[in-house]
């Protein structure tokens, strides 16, 4: 597994150019899932684990990582497939979101891929696939289903979406309609949480599920009348057909947009997101979900005096 890993550092240079690198892995009935290399730590046989007889059914147990005791959630009872938890074949594969590190057991892990984010679309519906994949496509002719992690994790932790009560005061004293500010995330989970934010600061939301179509609602907006535009984007990063760098870009590249404020959202933190952000032009950087550390970021963004586009 560590030789697929050494690989995932050539990948990351993908990242601002519209291109995925992914993780394949095989469940059950050899349907193919995939998940963004940036979210891997690490792939390993499936190490001993403790029981944690009163958990939520999705977790398997706990393990010894490193150093550290991390929860174990067996991804396939998440995706429909019989448990992997007695499974001496089944593989950990060790991820970090939101600044928390947790362990999917998963059947049979594959090889990285690159994938043009083009390629990358909503699945129909017909498929199946239910809320925990939010987005299909294809490699090497067979059908990828990108697992929706964050959908996952979150039917694990009830995540705060409340703004603490000094936050609400402080929006509230800078008043901040009319003002709109675009959500772009393809996790319904993750738009949810954010405009239950947006309302607690009495801000209206206008919403994307990816970056192609959050640039297209962007450039029909442009002119419209004063209190009808957006001022402000909060963008999550890993998107199908167009991701948050891209889109950030593109703001930036179109006059009309450029003046926008770009706030780029994920549940991916570290050097190489910061790195990014200061090269596509990016405002700010907040790693999900920290609802006052957020809404502070707009609020800072946000002066008194401001201009819509």
């Amino acid at each position: 597994m560590s030789a697929w890993m050494d690989k995932v550092e050539q990948q990351t240079r993908l990242a601002g150019h519209n291109r995925v690198a992914m993780l394949l892995f095989r469940m059950g009935d050899e349907q193919l899932y995939g998940i963004n290399v940036f979210k891997v730590r690490e792939v390993m046989r499936r190490p001993p684990m403790e029981r944690m007889p009163d958990a939520n059914r999705l977790i398997a147990g706990s393990c010894n990582y490193r150093g550290m005791t991390i929860p174990v959630i067996d991804l396939a009872i998440a995706l429909g497939y019989p448990s992997l938890r007695d499974e001496p074949s089944a593989h950990l594969m060790v991820t970090e979101f939101s600044r928390t590190v947790q362990g999917f057991l998963v059947a049979d892990p594959q090889r990285l891929v690159q994938c043009d984010g083009d390629n990358l679309e909503a699945p129909a519906p017909a498929l199946g696939f239910g809320t925990r994949v939010n987005a299909v496509t294809r490699v090497d002719g067979a059908l990828v289903a990108v697992v929706d992690v964050e959908q996952v994790l979150a039917s694990l932790n009830a995540t705060s979406t409340e703004l603490s009560e000094p936050m609400q005061r402080m929006a509230r004293f800078h008043d901040l309609q009319p003002r709109r500010v675009m959500v772009v995330d393809d996790s319904l989970v993750a738009r949810n949480q954010l405009v239950n934010l947006f309302r607690q600061m009495d801000v209206e939301c206008v919403v994307a599920q990816d970056g192609r179509e959050a640039l297209e609602r962007l450039k029909e907006l442009a002119g419209a009348p004063e209190g009808q535009g957006v001022t402000l984007v909060v963008s999550d990063i890993e998107m199908p057909r167009v991701d948050g760098y891209a889109l950030t870009r593109a703001i930036r590249e179109t006059p009309e947009l450029r003046p926008l404020k770009v706030v780029l959202h994920s549940s991916i933190s570290g050097i190489f997101n910061e790195t990014m952000v200061r090269e596509v032009n990016a405002d700010r950087f907040v790693a999900k979900f920290q609802p006052d550390l957020l809404a502070q970021t707009v609020l800072d963004l946000l002066p008194e005096n401001f201009q819509k586009f």
